[in-house]
């Protein structure tokens, strides 16, 4: 006849298979976290930064032009911010609404990254500021050159798309912020309210509440 109750080997294994998950949550808890954080600050002074340099014809000579990333293009700033919200939504919600929160910050990643990557080459925002100074709308930046920042806000980006993987993959095992579920995501017991027996309203609320009246502590 086969015993029902674990052998102690057994359970030995299964605590450490859990220990073993628990510390994997943990770490990728905490990679996601510094991930999704430092990608987004470095998008965003990225975005801060010189991008681009040239020259405009004037009567006289040339004149000086530079362009930062936001004068290029908003998109990065703008999804980096995106990540960044969706970073602290992640613990906010569960289930399928994690799995979507994750999905878009993994999407601000992505799109963080190939923003910066096109906005590198881009001249328009010269070109504007060219037929500005010079009174000419047909006029265009002459010595143009780059700098470095746009390739620094796509690894911004890219250390956002990597939160957003960790979330998708890791996410189920995190814990979240609502105050009814405890660090391994069971809900927390509610206590009873107490009920006065002669006001039927407040028994039927309890009834609703799912706890039963007739109990006393």
């Amino acid at each position: 006849m086969t015993s029902a109750v674990p052998s102690p080997r057994t359970e030995a294994q299964a605590a450490s298979r859990e220990a073993t998950a628990a510390r994997s949550g943990r770490r990728s808890l905490a990679a996601a976290l510094l991930s999704g954080a430092l990608g987004a600050a470095v998008a965003l002074l990225s975005s801060r930064q010189e991008w681009a340099s040239g020259s405009a014809t004037v009567p006289g000579g040339s004149f000086p032009l530079t362009a930062t990333g936001s004068d290029v293009t908003g998109v990065p700033a703008a999804l980096a911010i995106v990540g960044l919200a969706a970073l602290v939504a992640v613990f906010a919600v569960r289930r399928a609404g994690r799995t979507l929160v994750a999905g878009l910050l993994a999407l601000s990643g992505a799109g963080t990254v190939a923003a910066a990557v096109l906005g590198a080459a881009d001249s328009a925002a010269l070109d504007e500021k060219a037929a500005q100074v010079s009174g000419n709308t047909a006029a265009t930046i002459g010595e143009l050159g780059h700098t470095v920042w746009p390739y620094v806000g796509a690894v911004g980006g890219a250390l956002i798309l990597m939160a957003g993987l960790l979330a998708l993959r890791f996410g189920g095992s995190w814990p979240s912020m609502g105050g009814r579920y405890e660090r391994d995501g069971a809900p927390r017991p509610r206590k009873a309210r107490p009920v006065d027996p002669e006001r039927p309203e407040e028994l039927w609320k309890a009834l609703d509440r799912g706890e039963d009246p007739t109990h006393e502590d």
